[in-house]
Order: C-alpha cells, then sequence, then structure tokens
C-alpha cells in the first residue's frame, strides 16, 4: 500500500509533541504522581523497618523510574525512540538535578530568615528549580524531537 500526502501528513501529525503548555500541564500532573510513588513506597519501606536511607534510595529510583515511562509516553510523543542513550541521558539528568535540588535547598535554609514557613518555602524553592531544569532538558535534550 502506497501512502498519500494526505496520510502521510496525518501520521506526522500524531506523532508530534502536544504543545508546550500542554507538556507542561503533563509534566507536572506526572511529577505529582511520581512524588507519590516516591513517597509511598519511601513509608511502606519504613513501616517494614527498613533502614532509612536505603528505603529512600529505592523509592527516588521508583519515582525516577515511573517519570521516565510517563513523560516518554505522555509528554514527550514524539521522542519515543527510546534506547540507552536515552535512558543514560535521563539517568544523568536526575542524579545531576538530585544535587542541584538538594543544595538548593541547602543555600535557601541558609539564606533565608527564620520564620514558621521557611523549610517549606525552602522545599518549594528547589522543588521549582530542579523541576524546571528538568522539564527544559527533558524536552530540548533528552526527548528532543527530530528536526523535520
Amino acid at each position: 500500500m502506497v501512502a498519500t500526502d494526505s496520510q502521510a501528513s496525518e501520521a506526522a501529525a500524531q506523532s508530534a509533541s502536544p504543545g508546550l503548555l500542554t507538556q507542561v500541564f503533563r509534566f507536572v500532573l506526572i511529577g505529582g504522581f511520581c512524588a507519590l510513588v516516591d513517597s509511598g513506597i519511601y513509608w511502606l519501606l519504613l513501616e517494614a523497618g527498613m533502614w532509612v536511607h536505603l528505603a529512600k534510595a529505592i523509592s527516588f529510583i521508583a519515582g525516577t523510574t515511573t517519570a521516565y515511562f510517563l513523560n516518554r509516553r505522555f509528554t514527550f510523543t514524539a521522542a519515543q525512540k527510546g534506547g540507552a542513550g536515552q535512558l543514560g541521558g535521563f539517568v544523568l539528568l536526575y542524579t545531576v538535578t538530585f544535587f542541584v535540588n538538594v543544595g538548593t535547598n541547602a543555600l535557601a535554609l541558609h539564606l533565608l530568615p527564620e520564620f514558621t514557613w521557611r523549610v517549606a518555602l525552602a522545599w518549594v524553592i528547589a522543588q521549582g528549580t530542579a523541576t524546571t531544569i528538568n522539564f527544559i532538558m527533558l524536552k530540548w535534550v533528552v526527548f528532543r524531537e527530530a528536526r523535520a
């Protein structure tokens, strides 16, 4: 069967990623879900008596793995080529932003004056910074779309 021009353009439209705002919305929604996965597994492992640092490592890996597959499938749909390079880029990015998150949180706690919501504000600043870096790098590096 030979594809017509209209069939080819229809197939290209189906494989294109959603618009930027849709991607941001999906990324945030998936991130929230993955945070619940991370948190839920963390607390379950703690309740089971696991060492706190091992529980955190396992829950972080579970949340991050969930984020990879969900974002690849639903947020950055035109870049579903997968492969070791894409997975490696994702792991490297999330390793770097893990340290950015922890460092930003520490810096914010150091710089913010004492007040009731200081710890929560530091967490929001750190999470917002890491999330912004993750979205930008995922969209334009890890899951970049092939140029037409």
